[in-house]
């Protein structure tokens, strides 16, 4: 239990004035992305279901905003619904060696919360380091055995979420731990929607961001969790992994900011699939090979992508296919991008995508494996239709820390975002990014949607 108090005592302790300049330009870098990948969801299914529910079962007004509405509710269900939302086009952030997808379930829960008890952006962007700092800690402290089964953003979403609210709540070391207990044992999410084109990975943040909330809000109230939900006999690691090390809970606390090491989108598709576009992009304009010239492709992928990935055979839904290594490759061979309009418009109809995806296999490699979850690498091997053999490598693939999108390409995003959605123009988008570059100085955040 250690652990678990030093990291409770870290985020009770938690100022705006510990953080560095440069992980709060990096916040505000990714509420810009989340806000897009949420409002990119206008209109698409699932998303009228979760705002039918909110608007059946929720109040008819509320001081929290659902983004792809603008309707007023209470902030439980302006969570559940921009949880929905923001996860839905696959182009929100993922921290790569805990395999979470952070702004989907932090943001969602930390920008209703702030709505309804009337906080600042600098309260929000407070919260929100505290719910990205605890959610990646607790993700690697559950390991890669717990992401084989469990959608990790599901579950470890859950806490994440609550920590970001428990913060504006300016929660004390003992509600933390109360707030991780009542968090962790709601924690829930499995991978095996995947093999029918289920629409759970909407549920599973939906509810993991409305049940963060829910945790908070109910610890605020004085309702007491298990004081070792994460390292307890009978706990989170106990019941959802089989190589749990509690050290991760607490390493460097305020001085490693793992927010940092988020990356950002840039292919919509799972993020497993992103390394092995990459390395074929590079390989087909660096040889001036076209989709035709390839005879076949073997992507050498570590061992969570052939779990989240090998449940995808032949695609069914466009969802399903940013899920299917083979369709991603084949939208980068034939159209050379696989952004939002590629996938709607031709990853399913596409006889050349389809075509192409027969080529692609994947293969465990011991290389890529042993960096993974930390490193996550791209190498292809490539036979051409005549004979000859090509290869490529990506160690950082576009969006990773290292090779990440300057503000003017996550602008140039956040708009591309709203034009899938169609729904606001480029001038109301440009609205958008100046108030969420401003987001420090913001007295009030009722009115951001």
């Amino acid at each position: 239990m250690r652990d678990t108090q030093a990291l409770a005592g870290f985020l009770a302790e938690l100022r705006y004035s510990d953080i560095p300049a440069s992980v709060l330009d990096r916040t505000e870098d990714l509420f810009l992305d989340w806000l897009g990948s949420a409002l990119a969801s206008q209109g698409s299914h699932p998303i009228p279901l979760f705002e039918r529910y909110a608007e059946r079962m929720g109040p008819s007004s509320g001081r929290a905003r659902v983004l792809t509405s603008g309707r007023r509710t209470s902030p439980y269900f302006a969570a559940l619904v921009n949880g929905a939302a923001s996860h839905l086009v696959e182009q929100d952030d993922l921290h790569n060696s805990s395999v979470l997808h952070p702004a989907t379930v932090v943001f969602s829960a930390v920008l209703a919360a702030a709505q309804d008890l009337g906080k600042s952006g600098q309260e929000l962007l407070l919260a929100a380091v505290a719910g990205y700092e605890a959610g990646i800690r607790v993700g690697e402290f559950l390991g890669r055995s717990h992401y084989r089964i469990f959608h990790t953003t599901a579950t470890v979403g859950t806490l994440a979420a609550a920590v970001g609210v428990g913060k504006l709540m300016a929660f004390d070391r003992e509600q933390f731990v109360n707030l991780l207990g009542s968090a962790g044992t709601q924690a829930a999410g499995l991978w095996e929607f995947l093999r029918d084109a289920a629409d759970s990975k909407q549920l599973h943040t939906a509810k993991a961001a409305a049940d963060g909330l829910l945790a908070a809000y109910l610890t605020a109230d004085g309702l007491t969790g298990a004081r070792n939900m994460l390292e307890g006999e009978q706990g989170l690691a106990a019941g959802m992994s089989r190589d749990a090390d509690p050290a991760r809970l607490s390493d460097r606390l305020g001085t490693r900011w793992a927010l940092a090491e988020t990356s950002f989108k840039f292919h919509a598709s799972c993020r497993h699939t992103h390394p092995a576009a990459d390395a074929l992009l590079q390989l087909m304009q660096r040889e001036g090979l076209a989709h035709g010239d390839i005879a076949e492709v073997v992507t050498r992928v570590h061992q969570g992508a052939l779990d989240v990935l090998g449940r995808v055979s032949t695609p069914t839904t466009v969802h399903q296919a940013k899920f299917s290594m083979g369709t991603v490759l084949g939208l980068i061979a034939v159209h050379g991008r696989a952004q939002l309009l590629e996938f709607r418009d031709l990853a399913l109809s596409d006889p050349q995508v389809a075509a192409f995806r027969d080529k692609v296999r994947m293969q465990l490699d011991p290389e890529v494996d042993a960096a993974y979850p930390a490193r996550w690498l791209g190498r292809v091997e490539v036979r051409g239709v005549d004979g000859r053999t090509f290869s490529a490598a990506i160690d950082q693939p576009k969006g990773d820390p290292g090779n990440t999108l300057s503000r003017a390409e996550l602008e140039a995003k956040f708009q591309r975002l709203l034009a899938y959605a169609g729904q606001r123009s480029a001038d109301e988008g440009r609205v958008l990014i100046e108030r969420v570059w401003q987001l420090r100085d913001a007295q009030s955040l009722a009115d951001l949607h």
